[in-house]
């Protein structure tokens, strides 16, 4: 048989076209070969991971049986399937694909996206678990992860992202995202006021009992969490994340210990990987609205790239209060925008643009732009 990396490796990472038809029916069709743990769908445009990560850490925190399902990874594989605490190993992937070759059929496993093999393949890592939090890829309703039963579902921080699949305005983004709920949901802070009226009417469609984060936690529950997570380190936009897991903690009727969770946050989310350097593996106008609101008052040489569907013009705009210089850094990644385009729009904002070469110590560095990025500087750095 052959070896995952390598089976993986031969399926393209991104599509021009989605076929929205196929994960339905060949989960229909193994369904019932498939295990059924209690499922916690995360869906939104930013917080996916951290609302995710705090939520099975709570979980596990309980003593219950946990998987965690993000995307995509920064370094390894791994990285996407956590369970119970750590990343999963090497052999016990190699397992769970041997699982799922005897599971589909050769054209189901050939045909099958990048994504939609990786989704199944981490419910079977996930066959004992109690819970699986599972984070959705692109969208909600036409996601890969929708095809499984949830318990509940969260709703993070809706925006413009992905607009050439999810549509150009925050109705129509939100509405995809909204129509992947199924019995229960809690809706998280959000920046647009509209969003919530759109969840409401959903829901009432659906017959889902839709709450928000206010109305699991009292103003005072609140206040504590986020002085806790604050002592902590954690920027508000984390906090944000952080209410949301706790409230989906309370639903299910568990407490937390806050203090070990808000220490916890998944890697890449503003995390201080050395002394003078910050890494976010934010890459829209919402991410860099929230770290400029965070880093207020500071300075720090930007190491960015981007994706071409990206609205870089918007995001260097956000972020230029913060940044006193911008360092490209290579991204081996097709998708990446040319060079000399995003040369450009750094320089019409009166920033200096250079190439990244190494770590300089007496400046602070913000590397942003997306996992990809992140994933050059590791790279570069270690």
């Amino acid at each position: 048989m052959t070896p995952l990396q390598t089976f993986l490796d031969a399926k393209p990472l991104y599509y021009d076209e989605i076929d929205l038809e196929r994960m339905p029916r060949v989960y229909k069709a193994v369904q019932a070969s498939l295990p059924s743990p209690k499922v916690i769908h995360v869906v939104g445009t930013n917080g996916k991971g951290t609302t995710g990560r705090f939520l099975a850490n709570a979980l596990l925190q309980n003593g219950q049986n946990v998987g965690h399902y993000t995307s995509p990874h920064i370094v390894k594989f791994n990285e996407r399937i956590w369970l119970n605490g750590e990343d999963v190993s090497d052999d016990v992937l190699e397992e769970a694909h041997q699982k799922l070759s005897g599971v589909l059929s050769k054209e189901q496993a050939d045909t099958l996206s990048y994504f939609e093999y990786t989704t199944l393949l981490a419910m079977l890592v996930y066959e004992k678990c109690d819970y699986v939090v599972l984070e959705a890829g692109l969208g909600g309703e036409f996601d890969a992860t929708n095809v499984f039963d949830k318990v509940l579902s969260l709703f993070t921080p809706i925006d413009r992202d992905h607009q050439a699949f999810l549509g150009d305005d925050i109705a129509s983004i939100a509405s995809t995202k909204f129509r992947s709920m199924q019995s229960s949901a809690i809706l998280g802070r959000q920046v647009h006021t509209e969003v919530e009226e759109i969840y409401r009417d959903i829901a009432k469609d659906k017959g889902c009992r839709a709450q928000q984060i206010d109305e699991l936690l009292s103003l005072s529950e609140q206040q504590l969490i986020r002085n806790i997570a604050s002592e902590k380190g954690l920027a508000a936009y984390l906090q944000d994340n952080l209410l949301l897991a706790l409230s989906a903690l309370k639903y299910l009727g568990f407490e937390a210990d806050v203090y070990s969770l808000a220490a916890s946050p998944l890697f890449g989310r503003l995390s201080k990987i050395r002394e003078n350097v910050l890494l976010d593996v934010g890459h829209n106008v919402l991410a860099a609205e929230a770290i400029t609101r965070t880093l207020r008052g500071q300075k720090f040489t930007l190491v960015y790239n981007s994706y071409r569907d990206k609205d870089y013009k918007k995001i260097i705009k956000t972020l230029k209060p913060i940044v006193k210089e911008v360092e490209l850094i290579d991204v081996d990644d097709v998708r990446i925008e040319q060079e000399a385009h995003l040369r450009e729009v750094i320089k019409t904002e009166g920033l200096s643009v250079t190439k990244f070469v190494t770590i300089e110590e007496d400046k602070n560095y913000l590397v942003f732009g997306s996992f990809s990025v992140a994933e050059a500087f590791l790279k570069h750095v270690t």
